[in-house]
Parts: structure tokens; C-alpha cells; sequence
């Protein structure tokens, strides 16, 4: 008869996956603030040409949000307000 490989565990030990959880609160790992929410932030226009140069890299793309830590709803502000300033030739 075939053993699984489950029943060949003792029975006074625990698996070291039977200690670790997901679940756990892991204290080195932290959320960033968004740059562009907190208190004093400059406001998101498209004709802030300095804020938005901030976020496109050197040829000229938009920086992607996990880069630059900005929230998803900043974020679609700041898309459409660079789009509007390439659309008028600001940028």
C-alpha cells in the first residue's frame, strides 16, 4: 500500500509553512505617500509645465504610477493634463 507524502510527516512537528502566513503584518514594508495628495501639493493643471516635466522621462512618456508613487486617481489627472499640453504644443 502507497503512502502519501502528507501521512509521512511526525506527528509532533510542525512544517515551517505551517508557520509563516500571508496574512502576517511584515514591519520593513511601507506604502508611500502620493507627492501629489498630500497637504500643500501643487494642483495638477496643464499648463504647469514644471509639474508635468517632473513626471515624463526624457522622451517624453508618462511615468508609470509604480515609479512614481502617485495615486491611480492623481495619475489620471496628470495623464490627461500632459496629453492636453502636447495637444496645444506646451510641452
Amino acid at each position: 500500500m502507497k503512502r502519501s507524502k502528507f501521512s509521512d510527516k511526525k506527528k509532533g512537528k510542525q512544517s515551517s509553512f505551517n508557520k509563516l502566513s500571508i496574512f502576517q503584518n511584515n514591519k520593513f514594508k511601507f506604502k508611500k505617500k502620493c507627492p501629489l495628495s498630500v497637504k500643500g501639493a501643487p494642483r495638477i493643471d496643464y499648463k504647469n509645465l514644471k509639474l508635468l516635466k517632473k513626471y515624463t522621462s526624457e522622451n517624453g512618456k508618462i511615468l508609470p504610477s509604480r515609479v512614481t508613487n502617485i495615486s491611480q486617481k492623481k495619475q489620471r489627472e496628470l495623464s490627461l493634463s500632459i496629453k492636453r499640453a502636447r495637444n496645444l504644443a506646451l510641452i
